[in-house]
């Protein structure tokens, strides 16, 4: 049985429930709050990080790309067409960098701080953090997604999907990313059709629907959340 440590607005912990969704494994979902460093929690990860994924109480399998990979190897190979990456090692390189720009570059200049400044800090005692949000980090995380949304804009407009033909690892690790960004209100999908279409192909799929119906206490999503049809 699989057991994932997980936050609602982890980018990276909504892309490996996706990718469980997607390969129809079930796993029991513990959420966690981070800032806490609860003492059992930073013994399975001492940087304190998410996700975490445990099977059959084996080691923790730490952060979100890297549980990509466990499933990959794990479930994905033996799913033949329904695997989410491609068999050649080039078209596999292109998944692996996509994946990473989505839950490593695109979380670390832009997620991260919108929820941290919007959501955690809500929770936060202030000795740990909270308190009001700071304005100019919010600032400065939407001047970044402004890049990186023209860039999923640029990729959806020249390609069936992110990574090429087919449906793989890296549209889930971007659908993730930005399904956040989209609860929060954050994405001006007028601006980008392509990537509004691929969008709506994404959260249209059974794997999406768990992280449509959830809720972040104190902040509501914006009123197209979970239209399929915005």
């Amino acid at each position: 049985m699989l057991k994932l440590y997980h936050h609602p607005m982890s980018a990276a912990s909504r892309y490996v429930r996706l990718l469980l969704g997607e390969y129809a494994e079930r796993c029991e979902l513990i959420e966690e709050r981070p800032w806490e460093r609860r003492r059992a929690f930073l013994a399975m990860n001492p940087a304190a990080t998410l996700p975490v994924m445990i099977e059959d109480d084996g080691p923790a399998i730490v952060g979100g790309i890297i549980a990509g990979e466990y499933l990959d190897e794990t479930r994905g190979v033996f799913m033949r067409d329904k695997r989410l990456m491609p068999e050649k090692p080039a078209e596999r390189a292109e998944v692996r960098r996509l994946t990473e720009w989505f839950v490593d570059k695109l979380d670390q200049e832009v997620t991260r701080y919108l929820v941290r400044e919007r959501v955690f800090k809500l929770d936060m005692p202030k000795g740990e953090g909270g308190g009001a949000p700071d304005a100019s980090a919010i600032r400065a995380a939407r001047a970044n997604f402004k890049h990186h949304f023209r860039y999923l804009g640029w990729l959806t407009e020249n390609r069936d999907w992110l990574a090429g033909p087919r449906m793989s690892q890296a549209d889930l690790a971007a659908a993730a990313v930005i399904s956040i960004l989209d609860y929060l209100g954050e994405v001006q999908w007028d601006d980008e059709p392509a990537a509004k279409d691929w969008y709506s192909r994404m959260k249209s799929r059974p794997s999406f629907r768990p992280l449509l119906t959830e809720r972040v206490r104190g902040v509501p999503p914006v009123q197209h959340y979970a239209d399929l049809d915005f």
